[in-house]
């Protein structure tokens, strides 16, 4: 195998992330210009919008087949790309049906594009012998906020859909031509069969990280309504919280690697899970703004570096081929996003919003539980060998 453990790999990985945060987030802005343009009503708008998640789930399934047979290089270079070049689609699809296909289509490279380089991160982190994984998926986040921005700014400074996404689609496309000569050539050939059903610590590992993303769902959609309904803030700055939490999982993925070399994954997961659940306790009782934002922060903070974690320890297990163990808790945390705010939703309707929240903290309370069950006893080492 080339050697792995090269800051060019390293720059080339942490780019296939932020292309990826950097894509999703460009498309967000384009919504009301979608609905606006094909005259559809929010009904309508809202079975589009699931194609998205249809086709990244389809893809990530088979991309952790792919991945385990041909190696992530090529399918990062082919998904990375497809998205660049399918985000202005979106701009000019002139039917309900066109958009549909397009939504389809750019899902799946955003689903490809996901597992593929998280199999790569593991590969990258292994060779380096020392915790990388948190940095990585840091750069998804800040993908995210510049994406977000510029096709905010792009937009406000009234340059056409179409116009504004063929420039970040510019800027995804170099991204990536700069990434393909340093990624990983090699492939990790699997010597199993490619298709492999979920089993062991593999589905522990895979349920630990749909609690996860479930949180991070509930929180995007419901928090804001959780906050101003118990009137600590007003209803224009019901973001205030997301924001935050936003802000503090960024900074601790940042600095995740480091903490994690120096306690370890057992020991990050069960801090940061109780972190994460106080936060979520301090949100709850909080009778005041000041203190519920600063429940946001910790459940950020405490949050932020579980599912880098669950990652790793999917890539270092022997149940199964890494990259289908990767697809497989890429594939069920997708899921915990996407059902998250429906069954917040369904359990707010029957007990209170507030009640459904104080059971999404008594389920987080899990992954701390679970801590010792997908990490193995730690040595007096430092790096990854540690866990």
């Amino acid at each position: 195998m080339e050697f792995a453990d090269r800051p060019a790999t390293r720059l080339a990985t942490r780019l296939a992330f932020f292309v990826g945060g950097f894509g999703i987030a460009c498309w967000a802005p384009l919504v009301p210009f979608a609905k606006q343009r094909l005259a559809v009503d929010d009904g309508t708008l809202g079975v589009l919008l699931l194609c998205i998640g249809l086709g990244s789930v389809v893809a990530m399934l088979a991309t952790g087949a792919l991945s385990a047979r041909y190696g992530s290089k090529p399918i990062i270079v082919t998904s990375g790309i497809a998205l660049a070049l399918i985000l202005p689609l979106l701009t000019v699809a002139a039917s309900p049906a066109t958009l549909g296909a397009a939504l389809l289509a750019f899902g799946a490279a955003l689903g490809s594009l996901d597992v593929a380089m998280n199999v790569h991160a593991v590969e990258v982190e292994r060779a380096a012998k020392k915790p990388l994984m948190s940095g990585f998926h840091a750069l998804f986040s800040v993908g995210g906020f510049a994406g977000s921005t510029l096709m905010t700014f792009l937009l406000s400074l009234h340059l056409g859909a179409l116009e504004s996404t063929a420039l970040c689609s510019v800027l995804m496309l170099i991204a990536m031509f700069v990434a393909t000569p340093r990624l990983l050539r090699a492939v990790q050939a699997a010597s199993g069969p490619l298709f492999v059903m979920p089993r062991g610590i593999v589905l522990l590992i895979a349920a630990l990280t749909c609690i996860a993303f479930l949180a991070e769902g509930a929180l995007l959609d419901w928090s804001a309504l959780l906050i101003t309904g118990k009137g600590l803030v007003a209803a224009t700055q019901g973001g205030l919280g997301y924001m935050l939490f936003a802000i503090a999982m960024t900074v601790g993925r940042l600095t995740g690697d480091a903490v994690t070399a120096r306690i370890g994954d057992r020991a990050t997961l069960v801090w940061g899970g109780l972190v994460a659940v106080g936060g979520f306790a301090v949100l709850l009782v909080a009778p005041v703004a000041t203190l519920a934002l600063a429940g946001f922060l910790l459940i950020g903070l405490g949050a932020s570096n579980i599912v880098p974690v669950l990652f790793r320890r999917a890539g270092a297990q022997h149940t199964m081929p890494a990259a289908l163990a990767i697809a497989a808790i890429t594939t069920t945390g997708y899921a915990g996003v996407l059902m998250g705010p429906a069954l917040v939703g369904f359990v707010a309707k029957a007990v209170g919003l507030e009640t459904s929240f104080w059971m999404l903290l008594a389920l987080l309370c899990v992954v701390p539980c679970c801590a010792t069950l997908v990490t193995p006893a730690p040595v007096r080492q430092t790096g990854l060998a540690r866990d």
